[in-house]
């Protein structure tokens, strides 16, 4: 009698695991709805994502996927923050940057003028305080997400010009498509500048609503052919020496998210930054061997004297944004104290420079 007793529950807690399993599977399945603000065609900039898509189905047995949107298709670019905050989207792979507008201290998040190389950024995020400082902007604003540094790319050009730029007053009344900090500088300077999606780009040059723009790296701005429209490109990328691109996911998803997801969506964003770091050094020299060679493009280094008054602009901007914003001053001192922990390292360790 006992015996059968004891099989009846054994085989009833049996029955019990089995019906429970598909629940729990269920409740740990994650489809992250992903538009993104730069086109899977550009390398480095879109490039990551797909492939974050394919490692995270990979990794996780199916549990996570992740649908990739090419821009405006099912979010503008500069709306996916706000998207991803109200939860009318899950996730959007963009760049801090573009929030400049709505908290001052997102670029520094993105790029520094005469900031950090990708090594360094990538040690202040993750072993700085870069990363909590980070999400702590985006909880201070008042957007509910979660952000993850997901790619990262090396320096940019300084920018594609119709003539030589060889002072700065040759520079005074240009109309340029500008990013970031690096676009205050600009101004400063006498540039009337405008941030456009990368799409919208050549247009603006054909047409003459700009003269001038930058962008991205060589390969990448070879794909949006400014080559064909303007001959001048400047270096080296003052504004740019690194660029962060962030995975944002709604806050209420990811907490209610399993450990085990979440860890295998923060490795997955690792990595990402490594491999697009490692793409966009790979591709450069072809880009800019193509440019020279069959494009007619001059390839122009910034004078001392123009790199100084960049430089010195540059510390004007970052005063007045300082005093202008608190949390702005917050990141930007933890910024330079850890850069100015790094570089006994920096100035010791790595060769000089020609």
């Amino acid at each position: 009698m006992k015996k059968s007793v004891l099989s009846l529950a054994l085989a009833a807690s049996v029955a019990a695991s089995v019906l429970a399993a598909p629940i729990a599977n269920a409740a740990d399945k994650l489809l992250l709805k992903t538009p993104i603000a730069f086109s899977t065609s550009l390398p480095g900039l879109g490039s990551p994502i797909p492939r974050v898509a394919d490692q995270l189905k990979l990794m996780s047995g199916g549990s996570i996927k992740m649908k990739v949107y090419e821009p405006g298709k099912l979010v503008p670019p500069f709306e996916i923050l706000d998207a991803v905050s109200s939860g009318k989207i899950n996730s959007g792979y963009t760049t801090a940057g573009y929030w400049a507008g709505k908290i001052p201290a997102a670029p520094l998040f993105s790029a520094v003028p005469f900031g950090p190389e990708a090594g360094e950024y990538a040690a202040w995020l993750y072993y700085g305080n870069g990363l909590s400082l980070y999400q702590e902007m985006y909880d201070q604003a008042g957007y509910n997400v979660k952000v993850l540094p997901c790619a990262i790319i090396a320096p940019e050009t300084s920018g594609w010009f119709s003539k030589e730029i060889n002072s700065p007053e040759d520079l005074k009344g240009l109309k340029m498509r500008f990013f970031g900090l690096g676009g205050k500088v600009m101004q400063k300077l006498g540039v009337a500048t405008s941030l456009l999606p990368g799409g919208e780009i050549f247009p603006a040059l054909e047409k003459g609503a700009i003269d001038a723009t930058e962008f991205s790296m060589p390969a990448i701005d070879a794909r949006l052919g400014f080559h064909k429209l303007v001959k001048y490109n400047y270096f080296p990328g003052w504004h740019q020496q690194a660029t962060v691109f962030e995975l944002l996911i709604n806050k209420d998803v990811w907490n209610k998210t399993s450990d085990t997801n979440r860890a295998i969506i923060e490795n997955a964003c690792k990595a990402s930054v490594t491999d697009s770091f490692a793409e966009g050094e790979a591709i450069q020299h072809e880009a800019l061997l193509d440019n020279v060679n069959n494009n007619g493009v001059q390839i122009k280094q910034w004078s001392p004297e123009m790199l100084d008054v960049f430089r010195s602009t540059w510390d004007e901007v970052a005063q007045e944004e300082a005093a202008n914003d608190a949390f702005f001053a917050k990141v930007l001192a933890d910024l330079n104290q850890f850069r100015d922990n790094y570089k006994i390292w920096k100035e010791n360790a790595f060769l000089p420079r020609k």
